[in-house]
């Protein structure tokens, strides 16, 4: 797949390493990226997510910024 070549490399996350992160950074130096449905999405997401739903992902890729780090959840 395409965005795993643009998503590389890849570190995973525990959640409260994700936390931290989060707490650590201004929302404004990552990106965090909701790959679910938009029904998931709707439901409830964390604030700030962008959705782009994992089988757009390979054809939306232009819209992801390459300098900012990406959480995708």
């Amino acid at each position: 797949m395409l965005w795993k070549g643009f998503l590389s490399p890849v570190d995973n996350l525990e959640v409260e390493e994700a936390r931290a992160f989060l707490a650590d950074h201004d929302p404004g130096d990552y990106l965090l990226l909701d790959v679910r449905q938009p029904s998931e999405y709707q439901e409830g997401h964390i604030p700030g997510a962008r959705l782009i739903p994992l089988p757009q992902l390979a054809d939306r890729l232009d819209e992801l910024e390459r300098d900012k780090p990406v959480i995708a959840y």
